[in-house]
């Protein structure tokens, strides 16, 4: 009994203890830690594509030109010899373009080219040599027509645009010949109009009633006389000889003589120099002709013809084609201040805007990558030169037929005096 006492009395002391003692908190709920939240995945950006690597799908190929290459054209033309001042006038119209135009798609012009002598031979070895650099995106030429009937199948098989100042042959670009090839245009005019206004001029200006002919059996000659001879006879005129000579010819009395012995009132003979100059001079001296009117081409507009014929060039005719206009004005001053003279010729405007179109094609359909490389798809190059229509050049507006004729042809007949250049534009007289 007394155990039990002590145990309560125990017990008791316990509970009064607890009641005094400082208070606790009262004890909370357990709950599990919240997880940290992630902040939102920043969704990457679409990797954008690598550019499509260029593929040529151009039938013929492609020129590639590097960020930091040149754009090559060349030129085929008659810049040495007795001929040269109608290559070279050429050449200077179309430096003078390349400073005009500056650079293409952001490209300097590389500009050099090969002199093709105005004959068939020269045409033959600038031919081959300008084929054989796949660099060439295009060549200007030739000057000659003879040139073009062998340097053109050449550069039209390596792929190239060929386009002519001053070839003015009609084969060479009429339908189905076996001339005209493939990537071949010209700025020049057609024989075909040269011929027959050079016909009407006689005619009509000069009143010239009986007329013969000379060539030296080059292309362009003997169909330039033969389209004359055509459009004369179909005027009311006679022909009463059509003559031939060798280039290399220098004693003309044979043939002046048989001429004379029809009494012609006008001989025309479109050839070149040196030939042409010895033409002039003989007819004075020969019985029958002194009286005789005499009559060239475009190939014998050039100062060398004032130094070969001397003060027989005094009356001399010559047809060939005319530029005009406040554009053509500002050429001719830019080309006084490079040159320090006049144009020496008379295709250097052809010239000019053969550069020009070539230009404006490649500026339509070349590629360019994003560090500057150049594509230049050829048979695209070739197809943009042949739609060119209504091109604004220096000779007036240019359209090309599918086969090649881009001129807007402006002939005129022009005369010499002696010791005096350029010759005189007497018709038109507008």
């Amino acid at each position: 009994m007394k155990a039990i006492k002590v145990l309560s009395l125990v017990v008791l002391v316990g509970l009064v203890a607890a009641a005094c003692g400082p208070t606790q908190p009262a004890a909370q709920p357990t709950t599990a830690p919240q997880a940290t939240q992630a902040p939102a995945a920043t969704k990457a950006p679409a990797a954008t594509p690598a550019p499509a690597k260029f593929v040529c799908n151009d039938p013929i190929g492609c020129v590639d030109i590097g960020p930091n290459d040149p754009i090559h054209i060349a030129y085929a033309l008659v810049v040495a010899g007795p001929n040269e001042s109608l290559g070279v006038d050429s050449r200077n119209g179309i430096e003078i373009a390349i400073a005009d135009k500056g650079k293409i798609l952001g490209h300097d012009v590389k500009f050099d080219g090969e002199d093709s002598g105005c004959s068939a031979e020269g045409g033959q070895a600038a031919g081959t040599k300008l084929a054989a650099d796949p660099t060439i995106v295009a060549v200007i030429g030739t000057s000659c027509s003879s040139e073009a009937r062998v340097a053109v199948p050449l550069l039209s098989k390596a792929g190239f645009v060929i386009v002519s100042p001053s070839n003015t042959a009609p084969d060479l670009t009429e339908k189905g010949n076996p001339n005209n090839y493939p990537g071949y245009l010209r700025t020049a005019h057609n024989d075909l109009v040269q011929g027959a206004t050079a016909a009407k001029f006689a005619w009509e200006f000069l009143k010239v009633k009986v007329a013969a002919t000379i060539h030296d059996g080059s292309l362009y000659a003997d169909k330039l006389q033969q389209v004359f001879a055509e459009n004369f006879k179909q005027l009311g005129g006679t022909i009463t000889a059509q003559e031939a000579i060798d280039p290399n010819q220098t004693d003309m009395h044979a043939v002046l003589t048989r001429i004379a012995a029809g009494k012609p009132e006008l001989i025309y003979f479109p050839i070149f120099l040196p030939a042409g100059g010895f033409i002039i001079r003989q007819a004075k001296e020969t019985a029958g002709l002194e009286n005789t009117k005499l009559m060239g081409a475009d190939g014998l507009f050039s100062p060398d013809v004032v130094k070969a014929a001397g003060d027989a060039v005094e009356g001399f005719y010559v047809s060939s084609p005319y530029v005009s206009g406040p554009a053509y004005d500002a050429f001719v001053a830019k080309y006084k201040e490079k040159y320090g003279k006049e144009p020496i010729s008379i295709f250097h405007a052809h010239a000019y805007d053969a550069f020009m179109m070539i230009a404006a094609a490649i500026e339509k359909v070349a590629v360019k990558d994003a560090d500057g490389t150049l594509h230049i798809p050829r048979q695209a190059l070739r197809d943009a030169l042949y739609a060119t229509k209504d091109f604004k050049g220096l000779t007036g507006n240019l359209t090309c037929s599918p086969t090649g004729d881009c001129a807007d042809p402006h002939i005129a007949a022009y005369q010499y005096h002696a010791g005096k250049y350029p010759p005189d534009k007497i018709w038109p007289q507008s």
